[in-house]
């Protein structure tokens, strides 16, 4: 106990000294200004109807009352049935005790008759504008999976036998690493979901030989080695997003997608956007688009000697992407041959829970925010990224990590996953509101450098992959948006989520992936025609791509052309840590 006093001190003057002498907001007090107001709204439609609300308390008692009957039971030695059973994939009360024992039993199922009796608060305030309802319903998930009793030491079979078998020392490892992992985010707490000890960017992560042939201030230029003799007569260039770092697509040479397509006889170029701060505050979409995208393709162009380029962009590096072919058929100028969008919206009208985080006064809050800094931190839009999948990427690592008092095991993804970056203020004010406040590309209401962008007008073959579990850009959104190309579209649906739907190599055999008509109508339709197939999407893309340009030309060195090299890939700028 003296020690875990100790070390509680050490987190409390983690806490503490970045708060000495300047007043500080707490962090996330927006946020829950806004839980607050939302959900009681929520209060104020049931009270409104004393009738409803009295019929929502008694299923909520009935329920307790039908679950002490049978708790009572089990004390007695009979067996009774449960009230309420979690979901078979609920990995928190996976412990047999939360079976066994009827003291536990009762525990878990009095928080699942409780949180899904929320829930259905929520969902039945049918009084309420759909926005606010969604971010109730979100709201109620997140303070649900916060109480689960399966996150304290009291009401947690495991963590008490591993409390009295070590005799406390668990939680006193993990309030070291509390204290540890507040003062690692400046007096905030910053989960480790990793040990990030293993890894280091360009020794065993983004690994993939190459060399980077341009830089300014906005991105770096990467050009990989060929590995064949001969390559695919046009080159690739890959858009990432600017949210995170490039080399999710290069993470070890037996998950990097760039390195198979480097196999594959492709030449590929892809831009690793530079960690903005204070100096790029007024760095637009605009600048994105031509210092970025646009300056890019005319570097590739230069040293491919290829005056058509396909590309690809990833998630928010697609819709820069779209709207970047959409400036160019406004403008008559079709350079880029076909275009890949993975997991990218376009029409953020189902664009999922991360429409919870954007209405005016949210926004407004942000563009506050970045506003003192001119940027956003990073660890804003990667906790926004957590929350969506909290029971998976937050308490399990709390429980784990401060309460039972072990390091987290070295996962590379997760190692890119806290490889957080920030955001320019000017150009993420311009992505929140554009796309997600007002959907202005999806309508043909969005101007970008002078123009007026009709997502019709983009003729191009486009390649668009969604998939099945994503809960960025959910499928039915990549679906819906899809469908306002003017050009041929092959829509793919990929097993898994954002990103493991995506990085997911052949040789794994891991997941699915199901291949259809052209998107066209309802996606749950479509679905239920198209046909599955086993393994990767990697080698169906590749075959659409060789079906639009099968010719070859000998294999193009980094720094030979026009362009010498700067520097070995994967370059300096995603090196930058915040």
């Amino acid at each position: 106990m003296a020690r875990l006093f100790e070390e509680g001190g050490r987190a409390l003057s983690a806490y503490l000294r970045p708060r000495e002498g300047a007043p500080r907001k707490a962090a996330g007090a927006d946020e829950i200004v806004d839980v607050v107001r939302t959900l009681g709204q929520v209060a104020e439609r049931w009270m409104a109807n004393p009738s409803r609300t009295l019929e929502a308390q008694r299923a909520f008692t009935g329920g307790f009352l039908e679950l002490w009957a049978g708790s009572l039971k089990r004390f007695s030695g009979e067996d009774a049935p449960p009230v309420a059973v979690p979901d078979p994939r609920d990995a928190r009360f996976k412990d047999p005790e939360w079976t066994t024992s009827p003291f536990f039993d009762f525990v878990k199922q009095a928080y699942l008759h409780a949180s899904r009796w929320a829930e259905r608060m929520v969902d039945e305030a049918q009084e309420l504008d759909p926005h606010t309802r969604h971010k109730a319903s979100f709201y109620v998930r997140q303070i649900a999976n916060a109480v689960a009793p399966s996150n304290f030491v009291p009401t947690n079979p495991e963590l008490i036998r591993e409390t009295l078998a070590s005799k406390g020392e668990n939680l006193v490892r993990g309030m070291r690493m509390l204290a540890e992992d507040i003062a690692a985010g400046n007096g905030d707490l910053r989960i480790r979901q990793t040990d990030g000890s293993n890894f280091v960017v360009g020794k065993n992560l983004a690994t993939t030989p190459g060399k980077v042939v341009f830089r300014n201030e906005l991105f770096e230029l990467l050009q990989y080695a060929p590995t064949t003799e001969m390559v695919r007569t046009r080159p690739v260039l890959i858009v990432p997003p600017w949210i995170n770092k490039f080399y999710i697509l290069d993470l070890t040479p037996e998950k990097s997608f760039i390195k198979w397509c480097v196999d594959q006889g492709l030449t590929i170029f892809c831009i690793s956007w530079v960690n903005p701060d204070a100096r790029h505050a007024q760095l637009s979409f605009d600048d994105y688009m031509r210092d970025g995208v646009l300056t890019a393709l005319k570097i590739v162009q230069e040293i491919s000697g290829s005056e058509t380029v396909d590309a690809v962009g990833y998630c928010v590096g697609g819709t820069l992407l779209a709207i970047t072919l959409a400036y160019l058929a406004a403008k008559g100028e079709a350079p880029f041959a076909s275009a890949t969008f993975l997991t990218t919206q376009v029409d953020f009208t189902h664009a999922g829970d991360l429409k919870v985080f954007v209405d005016e006064e949210q926004v407004k809050a942000v563009e506050a925010r970045m506003a003192e800094s001119g940027y956003l931190e990073g660890a804003s839009m990667a906790n926004a990224f957590n929350m969506l999948r909290s029971n998976d990427l937050i308490w399990p690592y709390v429980v784990n990590n401060y309460l039972k008092g072990k390091a987290p095991f070295p996962f590379d993804l997760l190692y890119w996953n806290s490889d957080a970056t920030r955001m320019p203020a000017a150009n993420h004010s311009f992505y929140l509101r554009g796309c997600y406040l007002n959907n202005d590309l999806a309508k043909g209401r969005m101007t970008v450098g002078g123009e007026r962008l009709d997502l019709k007008a983009v003729t191009v073959p486009v390649y668009e992959l969604a998939t099945r579990e994503d809960h960025i850009a959910p499928a039915r959104s990549a679906f819906l948006g899809a469908q306002l190309f003017g050009g041929p579209v092959r829509f793919v649906l990929a097993g898994s989520g954002h990103i493991a739907g995506v990085v997911n190599p052949p040789a794994k055999m891991k997941y699915q992936h199901w291949v259809g008509d052209e998107p066209a109508g309802a996606f749950e339709d479509w679905f239920a025609e198209a046909e599955e197939k086993p393994g990767s999407w990697w080698p169906d893309w590749r075959g659409w791509l060789a079906a639009a340009d099968a010719t070859a030309t000998p294999a193009r060195t980094p720094g030979e052309g026009p362009y010498p090299a700067l520097d070995d890939a994967p370059g300096t700028y995603v090196k930058v840590r915040v």
